[in-house]
């Protein structure tokens, strides 16, 4: 079992928070608001297949009544749309995550893009942080959710501006069921994230990143509460 850091004290008063709307960095939003930060999210949308995880991100940070900002920058989707998660006519793989069947949903550099953007925003409004949810059970798959790339990164967003940001990723050799376990120890409801890589009106439940989420819950003992198309209702297990 991956050990999770526990929330120690730190410097900084102020991060922004790379949001997606799914099950990490929902956890990662809270985690800060716990270390008493002033919270800034942040959003993308950098033409994925669909909005519903942003929807889902405004729903979430205008119950918290946290600063949200999504920025459109899908001007850049050509230079991006040789992925299954940015071009509608590639087929969405469904499995289990490896490097065989799940290739197909690596964006091209897009957390060296998102990050860049973030550690901006952190630097434009005096923010000492940006955190985002990359996590061990990524590793395989994305080489931009690595130790070493965010160590890189780390390095880079401590000199590239006149004010030095860190970068955190307090979930880096954790599992994406470390990361519920503790999400669920703080009370967090889970029927606010869309971790589908489908924007139907329930999730698929045979989509990697669906079968990765339910095996989170199982690995906990709990049911999702999100609802699941009839057919992949087995997934529910």
């Amino acid at each position: 079992m991956s050990s999770i850091p526990q929330v120690t004290a730190n410097t900084a008063t102020t991060t922004v928070v790379i949001y997606s709307g799914g099950m990490d960095s929902f956890t990662v939003l809270h985690r800060a608001l716990r270390e008493g930060l002033s919270v800034h999210a942040l959003s993308f949308d950098y033409g994925q297949r669909h909005a519903r995880e942003l929807d889902t991100a405004r729903q979430v940070c205008a119950s918290l009544d946290l600063p949200h900002q999504v920025v459109d920058i899908r001007a850049i989707h050509g230079l991006i749309d040789n992925s299954a998660l940015t071009n509608q006519d590639q087929a969405m793989p469904q499995g289990d995550y490896d490097t065989d069947n799940l290739r197909a949903t690596v964006v091209p550099n897009r957390n060296m893009i998102l990050l860049s953007l973030a550690i901006a925003k952190a630097v434009n409004i005096g923010a000492e942080r940006v955190d985002y949810g990359a996590h061990g059970g990524d590793h395989v798959l994305y080489p931009d959710c690595r130790p070493e790339f965010v160590e890189a990164m780390n390095h880079v967003a401590g000199i590239a501006n006149f004010e030095p940001v860190k970068l955190h990723a307090p979930y880096l050799s954790a599992s994406k069921a470390d990361i519920l376990r503790e999400g669920l120890a703080m009370g967090l409801d889970y029927r606010h994230t869309w971790t589908c890589y489908e924007g139907r009106e329930m999730a698929c439940g045979v989509c990697g990143s669906c079968r990765e989420r339910l095996a989170a819950f199982a690995a906990n003992g709990v049911t999702d509460p999100l609802a699941y198309s009839v057919d992949s209702a087995v997934g529910q297990r």
